[in-house]
């Protein structure tokens, strides 16, 4: 089930910020520690995970979901490939507190990525999914994909025994979702730096997805 159960608890979407790394560091260890979603061996330092939230941002959107003020979830894009041939295409990352799982936060917190990413002129999202190679696996369930499908991603390719952690070998799904029209001249990509110094930007659209 993935919806909002009280509206006391329905998340606001904000940008983080460099000073937000210490709290979503602590949603993003146990994905390290635990689980095979991240193929990240080591838990990052406070100090290099908020220099990723400052690289990501002066490219692409970093949201946070709060819940009376305490991050529950975070979601950003990076870049799918450096070349600027696929300037228009990004990959799309998303992690939730866990105690707030299925409770509609990731898909309020995609909603509103996507909405950024469309007024950056993004057409193509694309997401990387680490895919168990067997059922019943203790640290890596389907639910990912799942997910992507529920909101529109479709798979468009899978490698095999690509990852290894937990003395396992997992495969890597690649999923897609087209929210553009592809055209002969298309508009250039707009940075998220230049974006959100436009004077008709408003964080608070965030949550309403009308950036």
């Amino acid at each position: 089930m993935d919806s909002i159960h009280n509206s006391a608890t329905i998340p606001t979407i904000r940008l983080a910020e460099k000073k937000d790394a210490s709290a979503l560091l602590d949603i993003y260890a146990p994905y390290v520690t635990d689980t095979a979603i991240t193929f990240e061996y080591e838990i990052p330092s406070v100090e290099e995970f908020a220099s990723r939230i400052e690289h990501t941002l002066e490219r692409y959107p970093y949201l946070i979901a709060e819940v009376n003020g305490k991050p529950v979830g975070y979601a950003y894009a990076g870049p799918f490939h450096d070349r600027p041939a696929y300037d228009w295409a990004v990959e799309t990352s998303i992690y939730v507190d866990r105690s707030h799982r299925k409770n509609g936060v990731g898909r309020l917190l995609y909603d509103a990525l996507e909405h950024t990413l469309s007024a950056q002129n993004i057409l193509n999202l694309n997401a990387c999914i680490a895919y168990p190679a067997e059922d019943n696996d203790p640290h890596l369930t389907k639910d990912s994909v799942r997910f992507h499908e529920k909101l529109g991603y479709r798979l468009v390719g899978e490698f095999f025994q690509c990852g290894y952690k937990f003395h396992r070998w997992y495969n890597m799904v690649w999923m897609e979702k087209h929210i553009g029209t592809h055209l002969t001249n298309q508009p250039a990509m707009i940075p998220f730096s230049e974006l959100r110094s436009r004077p008709s930007f408003s964080p608070d659209a965030l949550s309403n997805g009308k950036i």
